[in-house]
C-alpha cells in the first residue's frame, strides 16, 4: 500500500474510533449511568441556568433526603406536587415554615429575582447529579423505549463494526504472511538459480 494509501487508512481509523467512542461516551451517560445509579435525565427547556446549564442541556439528577439539601445546591423539583412539569434551579434560602415544613427557596442562575413560590420537600425530584450541554435535545425527541432501542441498535453496530475491523484485519495479516513467504520462496529461487 502506498504511504497516502496508509495515512488515509490510518485517519478514517481514528476518525471512525473517535465516533465509536464519542457514541459510547454519550449512551453511558444518557442512559446506562442514570439507569443504574437510579437517577433520572431532565432536559433544561429554558435559560434560566445559563451559563452553567443552557437550554437543551440534559441534567441527570439523584434522589436526595431533603434535610440534605443546602444554599448552592441544584434540583430539580415539579411545579406542582403530583403533576409531571419540573423546574431545575438553585436553592438560595432554606426556611421553616409555620407547620415547621423545611422549604426552599430556588432561582434560575441567570434570572434576577428568586421563584414566587417556595418548594416542598414533596415536589423534590432530586439534586443534579450532572449535566451535559446539549444532550437534552436528544431526551426530549426520545422517549423511554426509543432510548432502550436507540442502546440496542447502536451497541448491535459497534459490535459489528469491531468484528468488521477484527475480520479486515485477519485477512489483512494473512496476506501479509502469504506475501512473506513468497518472497522468501523467490529469494531462495534466486540463490540456487
Amino acid at each position: 500500500m502506498s504511504s497516502p494509501g496508509r495515512v488515509l487508512g490510518w485517519l478514517g481509523q481514528v476518525v471512525a474510533w473517535s465516533f465509536v467512542i464519542a457514541v459510547t461516551a454519550v449512551l453511558t451517560a444518557t442512559v446506562a449511568v442514570p439507569r443504574l445509579a437510579g437517577a433520572t435525565p431532565y432536559t433544561v427547556l429554558t435559560s434560566s441556568m445559563e451559563p452553567g446549564m443552557p437550554a437543551g442541556s440534559l441534567v441527570v439528577v439523584k434522589p436526595v433526603e431533603p434535610d440534605q439539601l443546602g444554599v448552592g445546591t441544584v434540583i430539580t423539583y415539579q411545579l406542582e406536587s403530583g403533576k409531571a412539569d419540573v423546574v431545575t434551579h438553585r436553592v438560595v434560602a432554606v426556611e421553616n415554615a409555620i407547620n415547621g415544613e423545611q422549604t426552599f427557596i430556588t432561582q434560575g442562575d441567570a434570572n434576577n429575582v428568586a421563584d414566587p413560590e417556595p418548594v416542598r420537600p414533596v415536589q423534590i425530584k432530586g439534586e443534579r447529579w450532572y449535566a451535559m450541554p446539549y444532550l437534552g435535545h436528544v431526551n426530549k425527541v426520545l422517549t423511554g423505549s426509543q432510548r432502550q432501542m436507540a442502546v440496542y441498535v447502536v451497541g448491535s453496530l459497534l459490535l459489528a463494526y469491531a468484528a468488521f475491523m477484527f475480520t479486515g484485519s485477519m485477512r489483512e495479516r494473512s496476506r501479509t504472511k502469504r506475501e512473506a513467504r513468497a518472497a522468501k520462496e523467490q529469494t531462495k529461487e534466486d540463490v540456487l538459480a
